[in-house]
Formats: structure tokens, sequence, C-alpha cells
């Protein structure tokens, strides 16, 4: 018995062991290390080797097992734009070479991206070089931006820039031969999050809106990328409806690109720009390296801060997602911060949970009557999203933001059918009141039950509407009338006064600038809320090394997953 327990204490002892050096190893991989950056060079911004999201973020091993053990760089919109800025200023930058295969950037902060590019070159009268081998919609329209469009010669290499598509699944009908059955309640003809565990095609109200909002994105990138090849919009589509950009030289011919260079055309190319004799002496300075070197941090000691809400609303604390509580805390601490006078809350979040949105939201307003609060935002300010932001004092978004979507909608399955033909199972239940099972999953709610869940949704869709009308001085009809769940562009978001400008968060920071009465940026400390993650946090968060039982940890993400058995039941503004 003896040598038992004591194996057993040996066996212990090493797994501690292991997990102190595991941890030992990652906190020695999370110790950032300053790159060396060529004083003079030619500025490479390869976006195979970068993602430009919300904040920077320091890369972790998880994520280069992900990227095929890459060191995929998160760069930080704001950070991305100030360096393109300094750049312009930056005697040792003599060119941009932007190659734009492999993007893994959102759209919307491409086109912010895009912005900061066009006025690099316009500012700063130095050139941007493109270079592109396997074009898609998304990466041509970044590399549009450039003086020179290059394209590789070769032929084989897939040609993906068919214009905007977005497909929706439909589970209805398996979940159906499963025998589940997904009771839907919702306020919103357009809110259509739940009808892919409800039906096997789209309504006709998602598939109008859908339509709608691919329209407008494609509208959105085929104007800009027009106006920088010198050729119209209606050109651009008929040539990509004609099928006609199949092989390298139809966009020589088309007008989208402006010679074909193999690798040593281009490296010629890229020497002679350099004004150096050959390719060797090009020095490349890669933009990841030349962000974390050049982008430091303010010394004023007034502050513009920057709340990031990025990812989906969720209750409690969770650091990787728009924590209620946490959120609640970061903003109150803002706003005692004597040393920030002016707020822009950046918002890139789908939406999520109303209670956290809520609490969020309230805080927001006590900030707001202390500080200028302006919003920015990103790919996403949907549902929770746009209820926490409505009200700031200006709202701008991207041309190609998603938006909007005042709505709510619950969802709660019935297993019943699934349990008794599926798996033979037999469930009985003994309640003490009427409808102590309700939320049991074991079988369908009757009419009363449902009638109860939807007093509910439309009190959350009233006071939805209400607090829209209020912040953005809409007549409450009309805010009804232009909701229903419907997700709008940010282009026609702004049509219908949701929203004020098209605008990045560069043009939001300097907004609050000049409401806190100086508009000169370099007078400002501009800081981020709340500090993004370290790799370390991220991991620890991850494996639920935060003093919470395991059980506990798998419990809630399996409440916070996107899937049709949400646990217990939930409102939702997705």
């Amino acid at each position: 018995m003896k040598n038992f327990l004591k194996m057993v204490l040996a066996v212990i002892c090493g797994i501690l062991l292991l997990n102190a050096l595991v941890f030992a190893v990652l906190a020695g991989l999370a110790t950032p290390s300053t790159p060396a950056v060529p004083a003079e060079g030619v500025l490479r911004i390869d976006m195979s080797k970068i993602i430009l999201g919300e904040q920077s973020k320091e890369t972790d091993p998880i994520s280069m097992i992900q990227f095929g053990g890459q060191n995929i760089a998160t760069i930080g919109i704001w950070e991305a734009i100030s360096a393109l800025k300094t750049a312009a200023e930056d005697p040792g930058v003599k060119y941009i070479y932007l190659k734009t295969d492999g993007s893994m950037t959102s759209i919307a902060k491409a086109e912010e991206f895009r912005k900061a590019l066009k006025s690099f070159r316009e500012t700063s009268g130095k050139a941007v070089i493109s270079y592109i081998e396997m074009p898609t919609t998304g990466s041509y329209y970044l590399a549009s931006v450039a003086d020179k469009v290059y394209m590789t010669p070769h032929p084989g290499a897939t040609m993906q820039m068919n214009g905007v598509s977005s497909q929706m699944f439909f589970l209805g009908d398996l979940l159906k031969k499963l025998g589940v059955n997904v009771q839907l309640i919702r306020h919103g003809k357009y809110k259509s999050a739940g009808e892919m565990f409800t039906r096997s095609s789209a309504s006709a109200e998602n598939r109008e809106q859908y339509q709608v909002m691919v329209n407008s994105m494609w509208k959105a990138l085929s104007s800009e990328i027009a106006e920088s090849r010198g050729i119209t919009a209606g050109k651009l589509s008929s040539d990509i409806d004609e099928l006609k950009l199949c092989i390298p030289q139809d966009f020589v011919d088309c007008g989208l690109v402006d010679e074909l260079l193999d690798r040593k055309g281009l490296e010629d190319q890229l020497a002679v720009l350099a004004v150096v004799d050959d390719y060797k002496d090009v020095t490349m300075i890669p933009f990841a390296d030349y962000v974390t070197t050049k982008v430091l941090p303010g010394k004023a000691a007034k502050k513009i801060a920057v709340i990031y809400a990025d990812g989906e609303i969720v209750d409690g604390s969770d650091i990787q997602q728009v924590a209620g509580d946490r959120f609640a805390s970061v903003i109150e601490g803002v706003r005692k911060d004597k040393s920030v006078k002016a707020v822009v809350l950046r918002v890139n979040s789908p939406g999520g949970s109303v209670l956290a949105s809520e609490k969020i939201k309230a805080e927001l307003d006590r900030l707001q009557q202390e500080k200028p609060l302006v919003a920015s935002y990103g790919d996403y300010a949907a549902s929770g999203g746009y209820w926490i932001s409505n009200n700031c004092e200006k709202i701008y978004t991207d041309a190609l933001t998603l938006t909007g979507s005042i709505g709510v909608f619950g969802m709660i399955p019935d297993f019943s059918k699934t349990a008794s033909d599926l798996l033979n199972v037999g469930v009985e239940t003994v309640s003490s009141n009427k409808h102590g099972d309700m939320f049991s999953l074991t079988r369908p709610f009757d009419s009363a039950e449902y009638n109860y869940m939807l007093r509910s949704i439309e009190d959350i869709y009233d006071r939805f509407t209400t607090i829209v009308s209020e912040g953005r001085d809409i007549p409450k009809e009309q805010v009804d009338a232009i909701g229903q769940g419907r997700v709008w562009t940010g282009t026609d978001a702004q049509g219908i006064k949701l929203t004020d400008e098209i605008g990045t968060i560069e043009d939001a920071i300097a907004y609050a600038a000049a409401l806190a009465d100086d508009p000169d940026l370099a007078n400002w400390t501009v800081k981020g809320y709340p500090a993004a993650p370290t790799m370390l946090e991220t991991m620890m968060s991850s494996f639920g090394s935060n003093n919470e039982d395991f059980s506990v940890k798998l419990a809630k993400q399996l409440q916070s997953a996107k899937f049709v058995a949400r646990l217990p039941y939930e409102i939702k503004f997705f």
C-alpha cells in the first residue's frame, strides 16, 4: 500500500513539475524582444505575415501551430495606421512594397488600412508598389491602392476576383430528422440568426437583407478600385460578370494590372525604385518590426482613451470577450482617471448577452456625463454592439461595417423526440410547480410558456428601440421601421441616421481630441483599454487556470458556444 501511495505521489509531483516547466517555457516565449530595424530601406508589408486586428497581440504557440509554424503578427489597426503616418515622414523609408496574397485581415480593417496607404502616398509623395499572384476580391481591393500593380505572368494560379457573396446554411431539416425541435422566439422579421436552426432555406426577408448588404459592399469596393485604376465601376462589374478575369494577361487587358513580372523582373523593378544596382542591395523593413520599434507610447500627460469592445458580449469576466462585469469595471476606471480627457469606444462586436450589454451601457452613460465619448465601428457593431454605442456623441463607421440588427431573439431546443425516437431513452419529470420543467429541454413549450418568453422578448425590443430613439434623436416608429433585426452596411446605416459619418478610428480619435479642446494629436497620448491579454494570460484563461474548477470552465464554454444547445436558456442579440 505504501509503495502504491509513493507511486501516486511521484506521478502527481511529475505532473506538477511538467506543468511548471511548460508555464516557465511559455513565460519565456511571452517575453518580447525588440527587433532591430534598418535605418533605411523599403517598408515591406506582406499581408500573409500579419493580421490587422483591433489591438496588437503577442503570438502564442497555439496560433503558430494553427498557421503552420509561422509567426503571424497581430497588429492593432490604430498602431498600423500610426506606423504608416510615421513612415510618411521617415526619410529612411524609400517606398512601400505591398504583397496582398494570403491576407487574413477582415475587409473592414482592409478598408481602413487602404485609406491609410492612400494617405501615405498623398502626403509623402513616396510610392506604394503592389504585387499579386492569386487575386481575390479582397486582396485585389487592397492592392489596387498602389501607384503600380504588378502580377505574376505564370499560369495556373486560381483567380477568385468574382465580386462579393455570402452563403447561408440551414440545419432545420437535419435537426428535425434527429428529433430536435428548436423553439425560436423573436421580434424582428429580419432577425435571422435563429433561422439556421429552424428552416431549410432563407426567409424572403432574410434573403432581401443579404442581397442589399452584398450589393452595398460591392458598390463600396468597386467604386474605390475603379477610382484607383482610372476605370468605371460599371466596366469593372461587367468584366467580372462576363468572366473576363481568367488568366494574368486578362488583368492587364482590363486595366487592373500595370505589368506582368516574374520573380526576377519584380526584383529588378524593386531595385530600380530603391535606386540601387542590384536587388541584393535592397534592404527590406518588415512592417511588424517597424510597428514595434516606431510606434511608441505617447508621453503627453493628457490621454485619449480607446476602449476596445472587441468580441462577443458575454456575462462575467472573460478576458477574451466583451464581458459585462469586466468591461463595466474598465469603463469605471477610465471615467475616474483624471488624465483621460476624451474617450473613443471602438466597437467590433456582433452582440450577445442583453444583461451584459445593459451593464456596459450604464457605465458608458455615466462616463459620457463627464467626458466626450465618440464611437468608431470596425467589422461589426450589431445588436448588442449597437445597443451599447448608439448614444455616443458621434458615430464613425467603415463603409463595409455591418451594423444595426435592432432586434431580439431567444432560442431553446426540445430534445424529447431525440430521446424517445432516436436514443430510445424515456424521460419522466416530477416537479413542484406547473412549469417547473420548462427549461429541461425534454419537452416543448406550451402556449402559456411561449407567451411568457415572448413577453420578455417584446420588453427587450421595446427597450432597444427606446434607447436608439433617444440616442439617435429618431422617432421610435422610425427606429422600429429600420429595426426589425435588419443588418445594414455602414454606408446604408449613415443614410438612415443610425451612424453619422464614414471614417476610420483615426478620424474618431481626432474628433475626440477636438471635443476636448485640443485638435493636435501630437499633444495627446492615445491609450487602449483594456490592455490586450498577454500570451500567458490568454493560455491560462483557455486552460481554466484561474482557480476555477475545470468542469465549471467547460460548462461555461459550452454555454457561450454559438450552437443550438444553449444551456440554460438565454436571450441573445445576434
